[in-house]
This record gives C-alpha cells, structure tokens and sequence, in this order.
C-alpha cells in the first residue's frame, strides 16, 4: 500500500473511532450500517447535538461518497456548521456540495445556505463589505437558477437587506461630508446612491439632498433639477414638500434658472 493511501486509510478508521466515542446518549457502533449512521446522525442533529452529528455525517461523506445519501450527508454537514455559527466553515461545505453533487435534490437549499452563510458573516455597513457582496452574488444566482424554489420570497427578503446595507454606506459617506460642508464630496456620494442604488429607500434622501448640496454650491441650476426629480418621483414622501418650497425659492430668486428648468 501507498505511503498517501495507508495514511487515507488511518485518517478514516480514526475519524469512524472519534464518532463512534461521542455521540452523548445516541448509541453508536463503529460498524453501523449506513442506514443506521445517518439516522444516528440525523436524531443528533434534531437534538441539536451538531458537534456529534458533525461527526457522523463526516463519516459517511468520507467513507459513503457514491452512495444516495451522500449528497444528504454533505449538506447537514454544512447545517452543523451553521448550526454553531462557523459560517466560513458550512460555506465550504455548502461549496462542496455544489460542485461535487450538482444534480443533488438538496442544491437549492445548498446555494440558498450559501448565501446566508456569507449574509451571517456581513459586518454593520461601516466596515467592510466582500461579504455582503458575496451573499448578494449567491442570491442573485439562486434566483437565477431556482426561481420556482419555495425559498425565492426569503432570498428576496435577504437581497433587499444586502442591498439597503450597501446603499447606506455610500448614504452614510454623503451624510458626513454634507455634515462638514464638503457639498463638492457629498454631491459625488449622493449620485452614486441615485446611480447604484436608485431602488433603495435612501434614493429620495440622496435626491433632496443632493439638491441642497448644489444650493449651498451657488448652483441653482442643478438644484432646482435636483428638487424637481425629487418632488416628481417622490411625491409623497416626507421631504417631498420641502423640495416644492425649494423650487419656488429658487425660481423667485433665479429666474433664469427656473425658465431653463422649465414648469415644475
């Protein structure tokens, strides 16, 4: 036998020794059945013992790997991980699962655990964002692909709230340098909300305030365009009338402006 498979082997018998000498109340044997394994593993995992299931379900994608459980195994897996908050970890078994067992019954709820594997990990909108990006990859690729899943509403719900926390953060940057006085700054932050995020519930935000920041830069001509798009695509909101006051301010004031920006 080869140096690399005796190890393999020596790897296996440990891991199937490690199971069998946990497992709290659930009796385990080191020679079960695969029937018996998985449901062994599947009573630890209802009992929320994932370590132990962890285990189990290790052993069977390791020493079961061609059988119809498999693919089963791999994903509760990546469930145990979740299940602990090892996030990186049930990505990459949820990975695993996907790109060893595509035509799996279980690659829906991979790819949707993918996501929120990655959503789990995103941090508040300050910090940095790869994970937040990555889940909104995922999701936008399960909509792709499982459209008529049972999970499209949920995977919705969750790319809205990736989306909204990516918005916030350009909003937030815009907020702050309009709060110091660096209209030039906030203007540039505030069309990068309207451009990217124009779908968020911080677009009629950016487009009111992108309006003053052009009022305070002595650029009436942009900001009465600014206050116009406001009160036009957001009529209702709450800064909606505060954009109307504006258009009639500016064009009391600059009539000009208000002849190149036409009829409000």
């Amino acid at each position: 036998m080869k140096p690399f498979a005796r190890l393999f082997v020596v790897f296996i018998l440990g891991v199937i020794l490690a199971a069998a000498s946990g497992c709290g109340g659930t009796k385990m044997r080191a020679n079960m059945t695969l029937e018996e394994r998985m449901a062994a593993a599947m009573e630890l995992y209802e009992k929320r013992d994932y370590l132990d299931a962890k285990n189990q379900f290790r052993v069977i994608t390791l020493s079961y790997s061609g059988s119809t459980v498999a693919d089963k195994a791999q994903f509760y897996l990546g469930e145990c991980h979740y299940g602990m908050k090892e996030y990186i970890l049930a990505a990459s078994e949820y990975e695993r699962l996907l790109k060893v067992y595509p035509n799996s019954e279980w690659v829906d709820d991979a790819k949707f655990k993918l996501g929120m594997s990655y959503f789990k990990l995103s941090p508040k909108y300050s910090l940095d964002q790869d994970y937040t990006h990555k889940a909104i990859r995922e999701f936008q690729e399960f909509l792709e692909e499982f459209h008529r899943s049972d999970l499209v509403k949920q995977v919705q719900e969750k790319l809205t709230e990736c989306r909204e926390k990516l918005a916030l953060k350009v909003y937030s940057s815009a907020e702050q340098y309009y709060k110091l006085g660096y209209y030039d700054a906030a203007a540039v932050y505030y069309n990068v909300v309207l451009d990217e995020h124009y779908d968020s519930k911080f677009s009629p935000l950016a487009q009111y305030y992108l309006g003053e920041c052009y009022r305070h830069m002595r650029k009436p001509v942009e900001a009465l365009e600014a206050f116009r798009k406001m009160a036009d695509k957001f009529p209702n909101h709450e800064l909606a009338g505060k954009a109307r006051q504006r258009i009639t301010q500016l064009k009391q004031a600059t009539p000009a402006a208000g002849a190149a920006g036409g009829k409000p």
